[in-house]
């Protein structure tokens, strides 16, 4: 199965240069979703991990998912301000702007060794600091895992750059 033929590019969004992927298709495909899933297990059995770690939002989506399949527990690097409760911040650059994540200071066990996963790969910015933030936190890195790395925008580079080991099912 090409799961490139679930995973549309949309040209110019959210600004111009930018090529979007539309997870959409691949979400309303059971096969096509459970494919992604299954394939997102079999790089997540290089790396030793106690916990999967979502960016926001669609990284909550192929996470939550494989943390389920893999029997693993969950959390969340939400955007700013979406936590009630104590938490630890990491602002970023982005390809068209800057951002930041946050997690809860309670949100994981200490010792936790945590796999980063999220949707598309692009400059690797948003990874870096979930990676950060979950060192501020006192958690271990385990690794990432992306579905797709966007060609071009170096992402992967700037990972193994700063020393995150990081395994993606497509590149286009």
């Amino acid at each position: 199965m090409n799961l490139l033929d679930y995973l549309p590019g949309v040209p110019d969004f959210p600004k111009p240069g930018i090529l979007f992927r539309d997870i959409s298709p691949l979400l309303a495909n059971p096969t096509a979703f459970q494919e992604a899933i299954l394939r997102l297990e079999r790089l997540a059995e290089e790396f030793n991990y106690t916990h999967i770690l979502g960016i926001e939002s669609r990284g909550f989506i192929f996470g939550a998912a494989l943390a389920h399949h893999t029997h693993k527990g969950f959390a969340l690097a939400r955007k700013p301000n979406k936590l009630p409760l104590a938490s630890h911040r990491e602002s970023y650059g982005l390809e068209y702007g800057s951002d930041a994540l946050e997690i809860a200071q309670s949100s994981l066990p200490l010792g936790s060794r945590v796999l980063i996963v999220d949707d598309v790969l692009a400059t690797g910015g948003t990874i870096v600091a979930a990676s950060k933030l979950l060192e501020k936190a006192g958690f271990k890195v385990a690794g990432a895992l992306t579905l797709l790395e966007i060609f071009g925008l170096n992402g992967g580079q700037l990972l193994t750059d700063t020393g995150i080991v990081n395994k993606t099912v497509l590149i286009a």
